[in-house]
């Protein structure tokens, strides 16, 4: 990473300076304009301008086109985190009035009026009923997707890139489609109430695409010298994948299933048209409106009251949270690439590989000896080397058994 030079900073903070005066004397002086964002475009337009000039002094022309763009991706991405932190401190903001009450995550809104304080009634049915949803959608969707990942990587050929086309396709699917295509079939055409299992199934249906396209990528990544190494020592196709290839590529597997999961979590249109809406806790996902975080936020919302808005933002700061601990987890877990260990599972192979060590230099020393006693008889001395290595095994075994990260 080169350092950054003191004529660089001073380019930049004399540049926007500088598009500050010239859009105050064009906007006061010159011109008959108004407007924030008027002034905002035309100071940044600018800025590159000025930006250029003095970037001109020092360098040559292509390394000022290399400076403006850097310019232009730069403040496009601070844009970017500036709107993002703003809504995350709005929400925050919005909600901590009602985030401060432990009762907010204790109890739910059964016996709780729209005129009551916030020290009664809370969320807890909709933080159960995203629970309960979410782990539906997941028991669903994670075999059924890494299935399917497993089948385009595998098995290429015509019908694999169908189903490729069809998964992409998938991906770019509205959320009250899936919502509306589950409630016409569960709902309307089999007859079942609106449930959180039908909630469930429309989430599964929008985190599926997300999870077996990151999969996919995911299993690509394997490299091909494995796969072919444990070929050629006669394993099968499915011999392969299930103990070499699934094993290496098994922390992005759990990111992209984490991904899908911060993916339905945070969904509405679904949840809106098949759970149904209820101010109690319901554990019967078959029976009987269950409510998730996000309807909650949003029916709370349209009462227009300060406790009932307060309870909502509260509800959008909890649901921001689980996904931004989600995240977490995903960038925690995907940060290591297909094949490398953990800490942990380093020093287990670490561990590993010094009693494999000792068990050897034991068995050595134990036929050593063998061979220098001249009591012993050959096939004395030969049961007593089998002996001593079957032993050894033993010991090896029983206390570390095996380890599923080692293919």
């Amino acid at each position: 990473m080169s350092s950054v030079r003191v004529s660089d900073v001073l380019a930049l903070v004399g540049s926007a300076l500088g598009g500050a005066a010239l859009t105050w004397t064009v906007f006061t002086q010159l011109a008959p304009f108004s407007g924030r964002l008027g002034a905002v475009v035309v100071w940044y337009v600018c800025f590159l301008g000025l930006y250029a000039l003095l970037v001109s002094f020092d360098e040559s022309g292509q390394a000022v086109k290399d400076r403006i763009a850097g310019a232009v991706v730069h403040s496009f991405a601070a844009v970017l985190l500036l709107v993002l932190g703003f809504v995350v401190f709005y929400v925050v903001v919005r909600g901590v009035k009602a985030l401060v009450h432990v009762n907010f995550f204790t109890q739910d809104l059964s016996v709780t009026g729209p005129l009551e304080p916030l020290t009664s009634g809370g969320v807890v049915h909709g933080i159960v009923g995203t629970l309960v949803e979410i782990s539906i959608a997941l028991v669903v969707v994670v075999p059924l997707g890494l299935t399917c990942a497993v089948f385009l990587t595998e098995f290429p050929g015509p019908y694999a890139r169908v189903v490729r086309t069809v998964v992409e396709a998938m991906t770019a699917l509205p959320s009250v489609i899936a919502g509306l295509f589950v409630f016409s079939l569960y709902v309307l055409i089999l007859g079942f109430p609106r449930s959180g299992l039908a909630a469930a199934l429309a989430l599964g249906a929008m985190m599926l695409p997300i999870i077996v396209r990151a999969a996919d990528v995911v299993l690509r990544l394997v490299p091909g010298s494995l796969k072919e190494a444990s070929l050629a020592l006669g394993a099968s196709r499915w011999r392969t994948v299930w103990t070499v290839t699934l094993p290496t590529a098994r922390s992005g597997l759990a990111t992209a299933v984490i991904l899908g999961t911060a993916r339905g979590i945070g969904e509405t249109s679904p949840v809106l048209l098949t759970a149904g809406f209820g101010a109690s806790t319901n554990l019967d996902p078959r029976e009987g409106p269950m409510v998730s975080l996000p309807l909650l936020a949003y029916e709370l919302r349209r009462i227009p009251e300060d406790a009932m808005i307060a309870r909502a933002f509260g509800a959008g700061t909890t649901l921001l949270l689980l996904v931004l601990v989600l995240f977490v987890v995903a960038r925690t877990i995907g940060g290591r690439g297909p094949g490398v260990l953990s800490p942990r599972q380093q020093r287990r192979a670490a561990k590993r590989s010094a009693d494999d060590a000792a068990r050897l230099a034991a068995i050595a020393h134990a036929r050593r000896r063998a061979e220098q006693d001249p009591i012993l008889q050959p096939w004395e001395r030969d049961s007593r080397l089998d002996l001593t290595e079957h032993d050894l095994a033993e010991h090896d075994d029983g206390p570390h058994g095996s380890d599923d990260n080692t293919p």
